[in-house]
């Protein structure tokens, strides 16, 4: 990869590992931003009804490639939604057949379409042990659901309670942390074993709390895990440009229409697919670290979910840009993660093999 005094990048291509896609026109609208800049992405299951069984995972991943015809090599990879009772049988014979590449585990209520989600881990930890046996990854959205606990301190509650003791119980069981945003998560896995890795959103490098609640709140920039004080963004950085290969990209993107935005009770989640990329080499570059980069976001997750590298290279290249107002058009019109504002580096296309 080329050093931070020149103004292209070229690099393997990324993967993104934690992705939400949505289903119909929906999916049919965001997909392509996806597809056009990486090789493969981790399909979040989160749909009404939850994608729970290996039959749903199939179909599922149908609809996305009708919707990404145009980047025929682009792979989504499915995952199975946990509930209190989905069964390990299941899970085995959609990961034995190819179809799962992991399970994501919900706390019951924890974020959009999560009310089928898991009630007590315990529950669920045949069905985990199952997974520690044939070595399927466990992707966790990592907060408490509780009134006890204050929304910022979900993650921190949720590595003390539920995390450190899974991984006491099951230390073979493979882990990734999703979408982390505090330094407790940073130090966690820091110091954990090599069956445990985390992915870190664009938007947790770039904002903090007070950008989402100064001056008015900005509902585009409300998201779960919510944004956390500017000491965990920080910690979020310096993982990221580490070199640590148990961090990397996973932008959680998430589209809801403009106007499930701003209500009076707005979604969570933020689209950043538009202009991913670009956005990380921003930080990357911010950071002085763009050799960093590739391996943050081209490397370490295949490493650890035992695939191979993508084959072909993406190019990147410091000028500017606007990113639009708005994505899509009618009803599901969306504002894009840093709707308006101008952005130092351009996706400039995929290199052919």
């Amino acid at each position: 990869m080329e050093t931070s005094r020149v103004l292209t990048q070229l690099l393997t291509q990324p993967d993104d590992w934690h992705v939400h896609l949505r289903d119909g026109a929906m999916l049919r609208q965001v997909a392509k931003y996806t597809a056009r800049q990486f090789g493969r992405a981790i399909i979040m299951p989160n749909l009404t009804p939850p994608v729970t069984t290996v039959a749903a995972a199939t179909a599922y991943r149908e609809r996305i490639l009708a919707a990404t015809h145009d980047y025929p090599d682009f792979q989504p990879l499915m995952t199975a939604y946990l509930t209190d009772n989905i069964g390990g049988i299941e899970l085995k014979t959609g990961y034995d057949e190819g179809v799962f590449t992991a399970a994501k585990l919900y706390p019951m209520n924890a974020t959009t379409n999560s009310a089928a989600g898991v009630s007590d881990i315990k529950a669920i930890y045949p069905v985990l042990e199952v997974m520690q046996q044939i070595g399927m990854p466990l992707l966790v959205h990592g907060e408490i659901v509780s009134q006890d606990v204050d929304i910022f301190d979900r993650e921190a509650a949720f590595i003390e309670t539920i995390l450190a003791p899974l991984l006491l119980n099951m230390p073979d069981l493979r882990v990734v942390f999703e979408h982390i945003t505090t330094r407790d998560a940073v130090d966690f896995v820091t110091a954990g074993g090599s069956n445990i890795a985390a992915t870190i959103t664009l938007h947790h490098l770039q904002i903090n709390r007070s950008d989402m609640l100064t001056g008015g709140i900005k509902p585009h920039l409300y998201c779960l895990p919510v944004a956390k004080r500017e000491i965990h963004r920080q910690a979020l950085r310096k993982a990221a440009i580490s070199g640590n290969h148990r961090f990397f990209l996973g932008t959680d993107t998430a589209p809801h229409a403009i106007e499930d935005k701003e209500s009076a009770c707005g979604c969570a989640g933020i689209f950043s697919a538009s202009h991913a990329l670009e956005n990380y080499a921003q930080v990357f570059d911010e950071e002085n670290a763009l050799d960093k980069f590739e391996a943050f976001a081209s490397l370490n997750g295949p490493a650890f979910y035992r695939l191979p590298v993508n084959i072909r290279q993406i190019r990147l290249v410091r000028t500017e840009q606007q990113i639009p107002q708005t994505i899509g058009s009618g009803e599901l019109s969306i504002s894009p993660y840093r709707a308006g504002e101008t952005i130092a580096w351009q996706f400039q296309g995929v290199t052919p093999t």
